[in-house]
């Protein structure tokens, strides 16, 4: 997917989003008691166009949960679709370059002063 597909999802109202999602509940784990133990209040929530998967355990409330993941994959919608920054083309400064070749070729002299002199 493009950054424009995902700003289309992000252009969405929360009930079209909340039409195209599967939606699971489970208990929560974690603190809680006995309330956290007998309610499935958390929410996985999976937009199937673009493959998100939000989970939310934050809330006691099912419901609030399931509103709380809707907008986890909108804030992800809109993260994604951002268009990239356009790239700055770089260019190595000319005095650079001499300065480069300057190097090169004083290495290239110290290695060739370091070969075996020929008739020796």
């Amino acid at each position: 997917m493009t950054y424009r597909d995902y700003a289309a999802f992000a252009r969405m109202s929360p009930e079209e989003i909340a039409r195209d999602c599967e939606v699971q509940v489970f208990r929560a784990s974690g603190p809680g008691g006995q309330g956290v133990n007998t309610t499935d209040s958390a929410v996985r929530m999976r937009h199937v166009p673009t493959g998100i998967v939000v989970v939310s355990r934050e809330q006691r409330s099912q419901l609030q949960n399931r509103e709380r993941c809707v907008e986890k994959i909108l804030e992800v919608c809109r993260r994604r679709g951002r268009p990239p920054r356009p790239r700055k083309r770089t260019r190595v400064p000319a005095g650079q370059k001499r300065l480069r070749l300057k190097d090169k070729r004083a290495r290239a002299q110290v290695k060739q002063l370091r070969r075996r002199v020929e008739g020796e």
